[in-house]
Parts: structure tokens; sequence; C-alpha cells
């Protein structure tokens, strides 16, 4: 009798499902609006609902189906089962998830950071496979990221590591959400990039490509600011370039504590494509220590935002099939 993994990719906006077989092959994806309107109860039942409608797609039942991963943003306690906090989604603080849903359904769960889910499904199913280590940088709103060491993913001792987009890479920078000041994420997220070169625009009323993106639209992306700069924009072609500079430090940092097989990058600003990885090794290159050969390889992510859905389903495939 053939045996399933189910994962659940828990994300403010929407929530995602897909079925592993034992064999590790994942199914289509499934994603529903996430309910963030009827409280915790409400979202917790909306995910109970997604678990049973998932498997009845697949003809699966429930005896069938070893164990659930959920993927949720954090901080998490991952012996607990608990949402420690979820800033876009407050009323999920201090929420035991894993047991909610474990109990209601009668299938064993297990909770993991979705940026830790992502990096292994990116592992299993994507540019990380057939690798013994590597990290996911994930460029979005922020920087999120996972580490993979031997095949596991890394939680710290606390449940607090791989959090690569901390690291502190500017001494009294700017000052971080999450209370530091110079952390990674505010120096090459699409966030960052959009924000600060928005600003730069205002502020010295500059007339060029990007001056005219911000007049039409009232604001920036991080798309525009490289289209601006592939166009010969002198200010977007400075911000974009000291961006990548940050982001490949950031890179070298990682190579010089782990040594990883691939740093795989993933988010919305990898559809630049070869915009984004070109400059980016260029720099990588260039700050690459000399003593030894570059043999870490960094790549662009191959699951793209289905990778934290398929990475819960191995994560409870990994704790659950046997």
């Amino acid at each position: 009798m053939s045996k399933y993994f189910l994962g659940i990719d828990l994300g403010g906006t929407f929530t995602k499902y897909c079925v592993m077989d034992a064999d590790g092959m994942p199914s289509a994806t499934s994603a529903v609006a996430t309910n963030l309107k009827e409280g915790q109860k409400g979202l917790v039942g909306q995910i109970t609902a997604g678990i049973r409608d998932t498997l009845a797609q697949n003809n699966i039942s429930s005896d069938n189906c070893l164990g659930i991963g959920i993927g949720a943003p954090g901080p998490l306690s991952i012996k607990e089962g608990k949402i420690i906090a979820a800033p876009n989604m407050q009323f999920m603080s201090n929420c035991p998830l894993r047991d909610l849903i474990s109990n209601e359904l009668g299938i064993s769960a297990t909770l993991e950071n979705d940026a830790n889910a992502a990096a292994f499904g990116e592992y299993l199913c994507g540019s990380g496979q057939g690798v013994e280590s590597m990290v996911l940088l994930t460029l979005g709103t922020g920087i999120g990221s996972g580490i993979i060491i031997d095949g596991k993913i890394l939680h710290g001792s606390h449940d607090m590591g791989g959090e690569v987009g901390h690291i502190i890479v500017e001494v009294d920078g700017d000052e971080c959400g999450c209370g530091q000041k110079g952390c990674f994420e505010r120096y090459c997220s699409a966030t960052f990039i959009a924000g600060r070169a928005g600003q730069l625009v205002k502020k010295e009323g500059y007339p060029g490509i990007l001056g005219k993106i911000l007049k039409e639209k009232g604001q920036l992306t991080s798309k525009d600011v490289m289209e601006a700069a592939n166009k010969g924009d002198g200010l977007a072609e400075e911000f974009w370039n000291k961006s990548l500079h940050y982001l490949a430090l950031g890179c070298i940092d990682i190579c010089r504590i782990l040594d990883p097989d691939k740093i795989v990058l993933a988010g919305g600003m990898t559809k630049a494509g070869e915009h984004l990885i070109k400059p980016l090794l260029k720099h990588f290159q260039q700050l690459h220590w000399t003593q030894t050969d570059i043999k870490t390889e960094i790549v662009i992510g191959k699951l793209g935002n289905d990778a934290g859905v398929i990475g819960a389903a191995g994560v409870a495939r990994a704790k659950f099939s046997e």
C-alpha cells in the first residue's frame, strides 16, 4: 500500500498544499488565499479543510498519509511545534499549530521554518539535488535563508540558526526591523533596493529614467532599478551594482563559515536572471580569497514559489517515513 506525506506552506497571502510519495516525488501544488479575517481558529480551520481537500483530490485516505509538514514564518519553536511570533499574522503568535493540526486530523505533523522548508525543497527536487550541503537565499521583502548540511536542516541550539539575512555587513548601518543595525538584508533585498533608490531619486530630484518611472508610478520596484540600469541610467547602475556587491559579501561570509557545495538564490529578484547572476559572480570572484580556487557554485533555484510547500512535504517524509 502506497504511503504519502503532505506539505503546507503558510504565507501571509496564500497557503499552499502538495503531496509527496514515498519516493520523494511531489504532486502538483494548489493554493488558496490565506484566511486572515477570522483569527487563529478560522485560519486553523482553513488549513485542516485544505488538507482534507488535498488528500481527497489525490485519492489518498488519511490512513495512507504518514505525516504532515507545515512550513510557517518564524520565529518558531520546532521542539514544541509552536509559532512564537508572526509579524504578518499576529493572531498566530504563541500558536501550537503542529498539535492543533495533528489532533484535529489524527495525523502526525511537524512544524518547520518556511525558509528552511524552501531550502529543503530545492535540496530534494531543485537546484540542490545531488549535493551534500547548500544554502538558500530568498531575495524578496527581506532575505530569507535556510542551510542544509549533510542532508539535514540546520536549526541551531535555539531554533534560530540559518538567519543569514541578519548577519551584519555594515557596522552601525541602517536599522533593521529585527533590532540590529547593518543587517545583510537591509543592503541587498528587493525591498531595500527599491526603497533606497526611490529615496535618492526624490531627494536629488533625479531627472533620469528612474525619475521618470517614479513620477509615473509613484514608487519604484527592484525590477525598475534593474531595467533602468540596463538602459544606462547612471544612478540605477550605481545602486544595482552596489547592492550586488553587498550580496556577494554575504555569499563570501557563507563560504568562509560553511563552505557549501552551492548557494541557491530564490525570490522575486531572481527573475532578473543573467542581469543578477553575472554581476553578482563578478563581485564574488573579486572578493573571494586567493588561497584556493572557488568551489562553491552560486545558482538560481528551479522550484520558484513551490520550493516551500515541496520542502514541507519533504520534511514530513524525512521525519515520518519510518
